[in-house]
């Protein structure tokens, strides 16, 4: 009955209230609330961990790269925290807020996910300056135009990702041509963020592309000089596993992205029908599990970060035996204390 109700809704073209965009069935709420209350708290966790592992190590909060995958588990970090709190709130609870409260909650959301992706991006252009220009690599990238590259991210993220609360919104209210997957919000606007999150994908894709284009050429002209056909494909061997790795990031990355990203170029174009809008309600948690496999592509992978989160757990390992040893060593002092006889006790002891 639910669903019938919502697919005349949209067919009638007469939105008055946020009910023509609570499509899910029942079924479909247990689904996506199961995927939410599981992807949510371990990606919450996940970048907690390499954000503070990174912020309490004075040899990796001092590197450009690491500022930059610090920031990315930040941005990630509010990513789990705003998506799942709205979409649960929205789809699972069926809260109905007015148009400032929704735009101020979808302006978190949007604010979370596209930092996220203007970090991967200024991820990709530190590999790419590191890999083209290794002596000047340092004078190029250095700590203070770190700090103003990200302030700059999210300055630009943050104006970007509250327009629709300081005004852009659809003069129609709930009705065509209004966005059919979030309320209140104009075509024109899902067409310039679209276009903007499709511009940085763009200059990720073609920075690793000159990445692997440099390695390939820096490792076959490395070849072609020493003259040995076993190392060259030692080194060829190198090559490829980078290529592997680079592969799996841009795979990911895409087939997070991509299908949300058509949802909203389809929006645009036509009217959604009560199954696209369904569809859709799936597809944006694959930014949250981008969100979630972030950390396992650009943090734990490198070494220096691996060392510092063992030394950590390290340090939090003897601080727990130092404070395990104090208990079971108080007892003790507690028992003496105890057994002590005081004055008070052998003046009450001659008067019985």
């Amino acid at each position: 009955m639910e669903a019938k109700d919502n697919s005349s809704c949209l067919e009638n073209e007469s939105c008055k209230d946020l009910e023509c965009y609570m499509v899910l069935t029942k079924a479909e709420r247990t689904a996506i609330g199961s995927i939410c209350f599981l992807a949510g708290p371990v990606t919450l966790l996940e970048n907690v961990v390499v954000f503070v592992v990174i912020a309490t190590t004075a040899s990796l909060r001092q590197r450009p790269s690491y500022l930059f995958i610090g920031n990315l588990a930040l941005a990630d970090v509010f990513a789990s925290c705003f998506f799942t709190t709205s979409f649960l709130d929205f789809h699972l609870f069926r809260h109905s807020d007015g148009p400032i409260a929704y735009l101020f909650k979808l302006g978190g959301v949007t604010l979370a996910f596209t930092n996220s992706v203007g970090s991967l991006l200024l991820t990709a252009l530190d590999r790419y300056l590191c890999i083209h220009h290794p002596t000047s690599y340092k004078v190029l990238l250095t700590r203070r135009r770190a700090h103003l590259s990200l302030l700059v991210l999210w300055s630009t993220t943050i104006f970007f990702s509250f327009l629709p609360l300081m005004g852009w919104t659809c003069p129609t209210g709930l009705i065509p041509p209004c966005s059919r997957l979030f309320p209140y919000v104009s075509r024109g606007y899902l067409i310039f963020w679209t276009s903007f999150i499709l511009a940085l994908l763009a200059l990720i894709l073609g920075a690793y592309a000159l990445i692997l284009w440099r390695a390939h050429r820096h490792e076959a002209s490395l070849s072609s000089l020493q003259g040995a056909e076993g190392t060259g494909q030692n080194r060829m061997r190198m090559d490829i596993r980078l290529a592997r790795t680079f592969a799996l990031i841009l795979l990911i990355l895409v087939g997070c992205w991509l299908p949300t990203l058509a949802f909203l170029i389809v929006d645009v174009s036509i009217t959604l029908t009560r199954n696209q809008q369904r569809t859709f309600a799936f597809c944006s948690t694959l930014c949250l599990l981008n969100s979630a496999v972030n950390p396992l592509l650009y943090a734990l992978r490198c070494r220096e970060l691996r060392q510092a989160l063992r030394q950590s757990l390290q340090r939090l390992w003897e601080i727990g035996k130092c404070k395990k040893f104090r208990r079971n060593s108080n007892p003790r002092l507690y028992s003496v204390e105890n057994n002590s006889v005081t004055d008070d006790d052998l003046s009450r002891a001659k008067t019985t």
